[in-house]
């Protein structure tokens, strides 16, 4: 079981922040009063700065915040069920003192595949790039397998995808793999044709037929998404330095547009997904 109820972390001394990113500052606030003066705070959410927000929490503590990384889909079933849809181990960052090694030895003790990483924040860029598919998978409306089967869907992320990785070398961002996709290479691999894809795809991630992004789940659930902090903050990354990032720009446009509806997914085909954001093949 599990309870919804902060006050169940009462003097706890490891913290799992699981929230979306715009939350997380709330969820620091209200962690700071309840957990141990000195606890382990890990962040196994999406996007790049949720750690550094936690920390701002967490400042004037003993607190440690380390950031985390799940490479894995999880969809939420109702009823306290979550589905476990992708493959792939957790990450957590290494830290100068023990708390690292105790995070990796709780996981392992609980069967929960864990890793450490010296170059965590670069692990967490990579796995933005990737993530650059909830928003598409959101906006058609299907499986991931059922997605990244069609070389239409596939070629409109690997242009995403692209773009994201200009803006970063642009901004002189290092990028690290998270398993064995190596997010630089996306694009080529999402290019190739089907039957091709399907034997490189497979043996990088598994991929079950229930699978679908938290970003679709969050949309038919009337839920805020977390497209500003996934595709809109490679939005922000290239306005800062004088670029563009059209392509990311229209998703992130198409995902707010959909919030504001309420109806869900919108299903777009292909071809629609791709007139909408101005991308020809």
């Amino acid at each position: 079981g599990y309870s919804s109820n902060p006050e169940a972390l009462q003097g706890a001394d490891l913290v799992f922040v699981s929230v979306k990113s715009a939350d997380t500052r709330a969820a620091g606030e209200t962690l700071r009063p309840l957990i141990t003066p000195d606890a382990i705070v890990v962040s196994l959410q999406n996007g790049v700065r949720n750690g550094d927000v936690l920390r701002e929490a967490f400042s004037g503590t003993a607190a440690r915040v380390l950031d985390g990384m799940v490479p894995y889909n999880v969809l939420h079933k109702g009823e306290g069920r979550f589905h476990c849809g992708t493959s792939g181990y957790l990450m957590i960052a290494q830290s100068a003192d023990d708390a690292s090694a105790r995070v990796l030895d709780i996981l392992k003790s609980a069967n929960l595949d864990a890793k450490s990483a010296a170059d965590l924040k670069a692990v967490l860029w990579g796995k933005l790039l990737l993530n650059l598919n909830n928003p598409i998978n959101a906006l058609a409306g299907v499986p991931l397998r059922t997605e990244l089967g069609d070389r239409r869907y596939r070629r409109i992320l690997a242009a995403v995808i692209r773009e994201a990785i200009d803006v970063l070398k642009t901004a002189q961002i290092p990028i690290a793999r998270a398993g064995r996709m190596i997010p630089t290479l996306a694009p080529t691999i999402l290019g190739l044709p089907d039957w091709l894809f399907f034997r490189v795809a497979a043996s990088m991630v598994r991929i079950d037929p229930e699978a679908r992004s938290s970003m679709w789940e969050d949309l038919s659930r009337g839920r805020k998404t977390e497209i500003d902090y996934i595709n809109g903050e490679i939005v922000a990354l290239a306005g800062a330095r004088g670029l563009r990032a059209p392509l990311n720009g229209a998703i992130a446009d198409l995902i707010h547009r959909a919030e504001a509806t309420g109806g869900g997914s919108p299903g777009l085909n292909p071809v629609d997904l791709a007139q909408a954001i101005g991308f020809v093949n």
